[in-house]
């Protein structure tokens, strides 16, 4: 009977409760801006509801009134009453609703009302404690001063601490105290002081660990933007080297440096960049790989456009060539632009080491990327429908092989390749301790039970090994994606069309790859087009022999380098350097 009232009940109307459970739905602010819905609701309003929840705010006077229908007129100035100062804040920051910022009163000298604001955990209390209160409330250093607002006399005798300023402006006070600064505000003052405070929790400098290498520096950037900025100039200590900082994202104002060597990089590309970060209309950006993508000249291509490191000496090779860095705040890695194909596979290590040996690891590099490129899509091709190409004695191997395999080659390769990306991503994804031993143990262990079962022949899984290998000699982990990406596409083609379907890809991806630029700068230059000959591009010729400038960039110093690099083979030249 029980199994026929649930039938019954099932299928039978019932008229709705009230303890239905949440429903999202929409209402009469659906599409609205938040901040147009805060700043539509009246300071006067605002004040009359906070006063029944807090009875510590009572007496609002009429002064204060007049300013609050000021405010409503989108007034950003900052007033001289410190109790409309307070007011604005509070709204502003949501409070007490927001229990991170706190707002400590304060008596300067024991007769002036003030306040200073900060975030809790971005803030360091030692330096609001030792220096910010405590010279604040002792009456000893007021005795020969007594303005009213003193401002100037506070900043430059009490506040020691090394960067100090001052504002006029609600939104600019809002934006430095989010970044960790304090501000003080002082009754009667029309101003606001900025003070630097930021003390948050950061990660130490460690080795790189996508870019690691044997010869050179073992520094690599952290997710703190001003350490990245010191580790860029303790390698370039120049004078000329410029830092810019930009906002980045609407809701949550990351900060994006930018840095360039004035009378090196073109100013066309640095006003470029700048005008791409600065045209960018959305809520969030969490560092580079987001900024990367917003500001590429061609999002839908497959290549990657824009060259990330972790390494700050890498930056800053990138930045004596001319080229311009950006690095967001939150994020340890630095990109590059303008960049090209060619410097997807140069590694940190190349300048580092003897110019024949750099030679020679680029061109195993290069035959890593033709490799894995290109080797699975020709095997297809190869077995089906170029057999003849193939020598005799290989080609019975080959098929004495797979006779015992159910399956055709395409189905081999795929099951394969398949199998083996995913043991890559279970090995990044796994903790650091068992990650290497799962992609292993675990590759051996597919592999041989494969072919124990003749799911797929042996030669196939020296096919896709070597496939494997010739990827994980990319330095880009980009460039690799993207060649994993396409050696699928090749596969297919050789499946459809042998030979022919694998000429049409590369026609293809060629004519767009050669199509592209990034900030002006085609990408497959200096061959396609062709311009100056670099030494640096996949012979890397002795440094002494590297005196100019890339031809693409359009230095305004095109001459890196003087006519006699090593000028110590001149005997009658001496060593003082001009």
């Amino acid at each position: 009977m029980a199994f026929f009232k649930n039938i019954k009940g099932f299928l039978s109307y019932k008229e709705p409760t009230n303890d239905e459970p949440f429903e999202l739905i929409e209402d009469e602010s659906e599409g609205i801006d938040s901040r147009e819905k805060k700043s539509s609701r009246s300071m006067k309003k605002w004040n009359a509801e906070r006063k029944q929840d807090s009875s510590s705010q009572q007496d609002v006077d009429s002064e204060l009134d007049t300013d609050s229908t000021a405010m409503n007129n989108n007034n950003n100035n900052i007033n001289k009453d410190l109790q409309y100062n307070r007011l604005r804040i509070e709204q502003e920051f949501n409070l007490p609703r927001n229990k991170d910022v706190i707002i400590r009163d304060i008596l300067v000298s024991k007769s002036t009302k003030a306040f200073i604001v900060y975030v809790d955990g971005m803030a360091d209390k030692t330096t609001i404690n030792d220096f910010i209160l405590r010279p604040l409330m002792a009456v000893s250093n007021f005795r020969s001063h007594k303005d009213e607002c003193n401002i100037d006399y506070i900043i430059e005798n009490l506040l020691s601490v090394d960067q100090i300023a001052k504002t006029f402006t609600y939104d600019e006070v809002i934006s430095q105290i989010l970044k960790g600064l304090t501000a003080l505000f002082i009754q009667d003052c029309h101003e606001c002081v900025l003070i630097e405070s930021r003390g948050f929790e950061k990660r130490n400098v460690e080795q790189p660990v996508t870019e690691a290498v044997i010869s050179g520096p073992h520094e690599a950037f952290t997710e703190n933007l001003r350490t990245n900025l010191t580790l860029v100039r303790k390698i370039i200590k120049n004078k000329n080297l410029i830092t810019e900082m930009l906002p980045v994202g609407k809701t949550n104002n990351s900060t994006c440096g930018i840095m360039y060597l004035d009378g090196t990089a073109n100013m066309k590309i640095v006003d470029e960049l700048k005008r791409r970060i600065e045209s960018i209309e959305i809520d969030f950006v969490a560092g580079n790989g987001m900024l990367n993508q917003l500001i590429e000249d061609h999002p839908y291509a497959i290549f990657p456009q824009i060259l990330t490191t972790e390494r700050p000496d890498r930056t800053a090779s990138f930045l004596m060539e001319g080229k311009v860095i950006f690095i967001c705040d939150g994020t340890p890695y630095a990109s590059a632009v303008p960049v090209t194909f060619f410097h997807m596979f140069h590694s940190p290590e190349d300048s580092f080491i003897r110019w024949q040996y750099g030679t020679f690891i680029r061109l195993i590099r290069f035959s890593a990327i033709l490799l894995a490129l290109f080797l699975p899509g020709f095997f297809v091709a190869l077995t089906l429908y170029h057999a003849e190409m193939i020598p005799t004695e290989l080609l019975l191997a080959i098929e004495s092989s797979r006779e015992s395999v159910p399956f055709p080659v395409i189905a081999e390769i795929l099951m394969m390749e398949i199998a083996f990306e995913l043991i890559r991503e279970a090995g990044i994804r796994v903790p650091d301790v068992i990650g290497q031993t799962l992609g292993i143990i675990g590759a051996l262990i597919l592999g041989q039970s494969a072919v124990a079962a003749n799911l797929v022949s042996p030669i196939l899984v020296i096919i896709v090994s070597i496939t494997g290998l010739g990827n994980f000699a990319m330095p880009n982990y980009f460039l690799g994606i993207a060649i994993r990406i396409l050696k699928f596409l090749f596969i297919f083609l050789g499946f459809f069309a042998g030979f022919y379907g694998i000429s049409i890809g590369i026609f293809i991806i060629g004519g767009m790859a050669c199509s592209m630029k990034c900030f002006g700068v085609p990408y497959f230059t200096p061959i396609a087009p062709k311009t100056k000959v670099n030494p640096d591009v996949i012979i890397r010729q002795p440094i002494w022999k590297q005196k100019m400038r890339p031809d693409s960039l359009n230095s305004p110093n095109e001459k890196r380098a003087g006519n006699m690099v090593r000028g110590w083979m001149d005997k009658n030249k001496k060593g003082d350097r001009k």
